[in-house]
Parts: structure tokens; C-alpha cells; sequence
């Protein structure tokens, strides 16, 4: 039987861990707006079919450049403003929006909550996800994910582990559905359609190959769909958090396994191998997202990992699931996301 002192901790850890009211409203607030934006984005460039306004003349001279960069966020506005009457009045572009947003907030939500309700099987304290909404088009896909914040320290290795493991393991899941789905309904184009609108081209991952292997369908000739790009975006976020550097869902879970001096190397020797094939993959692949992937690893190298409590080592059960993380790495990563035809 517990002891009274420690019956009051529980009790005040229990409420510490209980968002309130006006939190949830807020959340869910970041949420609808989330939801809003990415419905948007699916039927815009480069996941959707809506026409993008026509373009004007290149200006020709520096009153004329100066006149079209004043004039882009009208531009911008009235793109959104067509886009969105579109998604009123026409049942097929909103099929595709929400095809796409319902897709992609599914996968987001279950990555988050892996990670919230595994901090709360630890008691440990966090935020609810926070979802982040982006201009459509300027953030593509209409947001830049999601994260929670964890307000308290690390009880021990293992929580770091689960904590850290849950929710890549947990989207992973949830995007497999959507991905065959994705798949399934991919139809052939002619060869000239499969850039896609202003030559972006989508690398396929592993995982979409696979699929595409066992479902007997040939992706060369064929065009992507609001499941597909959703998926699409669902293996580069999964594939990103799982890079062992920093504070990242892999960071956590090398870390947990090795201890701070293989993650600090681990860390640094991602930042290095991105940062080369980034160089690599915009001179031989005309492919600049490296260049952002290497940054974004930049900036976790020097993000301090704090120190659990325990330091227990793992047993071997965790072990096997950290090589599971592994291959979850290998079927979503790819080291150039994108190409500029």
C-alpha cells in the first residue's frame, strides 16, 4: 500500500499532466486551422490540379521587377481566394482537398500521439501536439507538422527509447493504408505529365516501390493522388524525425541505445553525409532539398539531449524494435525528395 506522501505526488502529477479546457481549445484551434490550409494546399501545385493564375511577362526592366514583386501577395491572395471558392462549388476539387488533409492529419495526429501517450504512461509532462499551419504553397503542403513539448526531464533510458520510438512507429502505421490506397489508385498519364506542373518531380521512397511492386503497378507512367501525396509527405516527415541527431525521434532512440557519445557522433556524421550529397544532389540530380535536410541537421547537431535519470541499459526486447526503427528509416528515407526537371 502507498504511503499518503506519495498518493499526494500522484494526485499532483495526475493534475499537472491534465490540460485544461482553454488548452485543448487552443490546440484543436491549431488543428482546424491546420486542417484548413492543408485542404487548400491539396488541390493546389504541385499535389493538386488547380490552375495556378497566368503568368505575366517576365518584367524587363527594374520598374517592372519592382511592380511584380509588389504585386505577388494580391496574386497570392486571389489564388487562395479562386482556390477556396473552388473547393466550395465544385465536389471534386474537395474530394481531393480533403482526400488529401484527412490523409495527411491522420498520419500527423497518430505520429504526435504515439509520442503524448507514451510520455503519459511515464508521467511524463507534455504538451498536447501542436500542429503547424503554413501558407498553401508557401509551406506546401499546408503545414510544417507537428510537435509536442515535453516540460519535464527523462525518468530513465527506456522512457527515452519509448518515448522517443512511439511515434515514428505509430505514423508508420497509420500511413501504410493510405499508401496502398495511394497506390491503388494511381492511373497512367503520358510520359510528358509526369514531371508535374512546373517540372517538380517526387522521388519515390522504398516503401511506395514496394508497394508498387506487389500491387503490379508502374510507376514510371504514372501520376501521383492526393492519398499518394500524402503519403509522400507522411514517409519524408517519418523519414526526417528518425535521423539519429539531436532531440530527433531518432536522436532519441540512439541516445537510449549507445548513451551520449555515440549520439553525439552519430549526429555529426549525418550532418557531414547530408551535407555532401546535398552538394551531390544538385549538381548531378538538380535536386536542392538536400540542402535543407543537411541544414536541419545543422541546427539538431547543437541541440543539447538532456540525460534520463536511469540509466538502466535496455533489454533486448527494445533492442530488436530499435532495428525495427531501422528499417522504418530505409523504406521512408531519401536523400533527394525532390527534382527540378
Amino acid at each position: 500500500m502507498e504511503a499518503p506522501e506519495q498518493l499526494i505526488i500522484d494526485h499532483l502529477v495526475r493534475r499537472s499532466l491534465r490540460p485544461s479546457a482553454a488548452t485543448w481549445l487552443k490546440h484543436l484551434a491549431f488543428l482546424l486551422l491546420t486542417f484548413v490550409t492543408c485542404t487548400i494546399a491539396g488541390i493546389l501545385y504541385p499535389f493538386g490540379r488547380f490552375a495556378t493564375l497566368p503568368d505575366e511577362a517576365d518584367p524587363a526592366n527594374f520598374t517592372e521587377v519592382v511592380n511584380f514583386i509588389l504585386s505577388l501577395p494580391a496574386r497570392y491572395a486571389d489564388l487562395i481566394i479562386s482556390a477556396a471558392a473552388k473547393l466550395v462549388t465544385d465536389t471534386s476539387y474537395l474530394q481531393d482537398g480533403l482526400s488529401f488533409s484527412l490523409s495527411l492529419l491522420f498520419i500527423l495526429i497518430s505520429h504526435e500521439m504515439g509520442h503524448y501517450i507514451a510520455c503519459r504512461l511515464y508521467k511524463v509532462d507534455a504538451t498536447l501536439p501542436f500542429f503547424i499551419p503554413t501558407p498553401p504553397m508557401l509551406g506546401p503542403a499546408g503545414t510544417f507538422g507537428a510537435f509536442i513539448k515535453i516540460r519535464s526531464p527523462m525518468p530513465s533510458r527506456r522512457a527515452t527509447f519509448d518515448i522517443g520510438v512511439s511515434g515514428p512507429i505509430a505514423g508508420f502505421i497509420a500511413l501504410i493504408p493510405v499508401a496502398i490506397i495511394g497506390v491503388l489508385k494511381m492511373h497512367p498519364v503520358p510520359a510528358e505529365q509526369i514531371a508535374g506542373a512546373g517540372g517538380i518531380y517526387f522521388s519515390d521512397p522504398l516503401m511506395i516501390r514496394v508497394l508498387a511492386f506487389l500491387t503490379g503497378t508502374d510507376l514510371s507512367v504514372s501520376a501521383g493522388n492526393p492519398f499518394y501525396y500524402a503519403a509522400w509527405v507522411g514517409l519524408l516527415v517519418t523519414a526526417l524525425n528518425v535521423i539519429p541527431s539531436g532531440q530527433l525521434d531518432g536522436g532519441h532512440a540512439i541516445f537510449a541505445v549507445f548513451g551520449p557519445t555515440v549520439h553525439r557522433w552519430t549526429g555529426r556524421i549525418a550532418f557531414v553525409v547530408m551535407a555532401v550529397l546535398s552538394i551531390l544532389g544538385w549538381f548531378y540530380f538538380n535536386s536542392p532539398s538536400g540542402f535543407l535536410i543537411a541544414i536541419l541537421l545543422g541546427i539538431m547537431m547543437k541541440v543539447h539531449h538532456p540525460v534520463p535519470w536511469d540509466q538502466s541499459p535496455l533489454d533486448a526486447k527494445r533492442k530488436a524494435i530499435a532495428f525495427l526503427t531501422l528499417i522504418i528509416f530505409v523504406l521512408c528515407f531519401l536523400p533527394f525528395p525532390i527534382k527540378i526537371l
